[in-house]
Parts: C-alpha cells; structure tokens; sequence
C-alpha cells in the first residue's frame, strides 16, 4: 500500500475520526484537558503502528498530563478503536502533541505587530 494511497487515506481518516470520538466521549481520566483534538493519523502501511498527532489548549503542564493519561489510557483506547473501526490488525497508537496551532498564533501575533509597527511610521 502506497502511502499516498485511497485505501491509506481512508483508513486515517476513520481512525482519526473514531480517535477524536473515544477521546471526547470514552475516556474519564481528568488528566485528559477537555480541550483535546486530533490533529492528524498516520497509520502505517502494515496496519501495525499508528502516529496520532494530539492538539491540546491550554498551558505547557496541561499539554504534558494530556498526553501522559493518553499514553496511560492507550491499552482502553486501543480496545475502543478495535470495536469501532474494523482493521485487520488494531495498531498500536503513539501519541505526538502537536505544536503547530500554537505556532500559527504566534506567528500571526507577530505579524500583527510588524504590521502595526510599519502604519504607525
């Protein structure tokens, strides 16, 4: 299976969507800030590992106990994910937190400001 392929794309889509869907609903643990999403899946072409990428808002502590109590979870959520989308192999997940939204913002904050710096002039 190409990594570009339909068949690759859906079954990250599905996961990611069944992912979000476990994380959201499934999962008690008040490590886990309310204000989770998945960003991105990638699931590897033999079905056996999975990288989901976790966007987490709110402060760098937060940031961490999320993907601690995810990393801990990872057994449940990987016994979820096997009832509801139908692989052959259920992967096993790895947890990345993903700093790109909170890239953009500051990236966009300090072009805010290059702008308003160069029509005060």
């Amino acid at each position: 299976m190409r990594k570009n392929s339909m068949k690759s794309t859906r079954i990250n889509g599905e996961v990611q969507r069944a992912l979000a869907e476990i994380i959201r609903g499934d999962i008690k643990d008040p490590r886990i800030h309310l204000m989770t999403s998945v960003t991105g899946v990638e699931v590897a072409p033999d079905l056996k590992s999975c990288k989901a990428w976790i966007s987490v808002l709110g402060n760098e502590k937060e940031q961490a106990d999320t993907v601690a109590g995810l990393k801990s979870a990872e057994g449940f959520i990987r016994s979820q994910l096997a009832h509801k989308v139908n692989l052959r192999h259920t992967p096993e997940l790895r947890f990345i937190l993903d700093q790109s939204i909170a890239y953009g913002v500051a990236m966009s904050k300090l072009i805010d400001e290059v702008n308003q710096d160069t029509k005060s002039e």
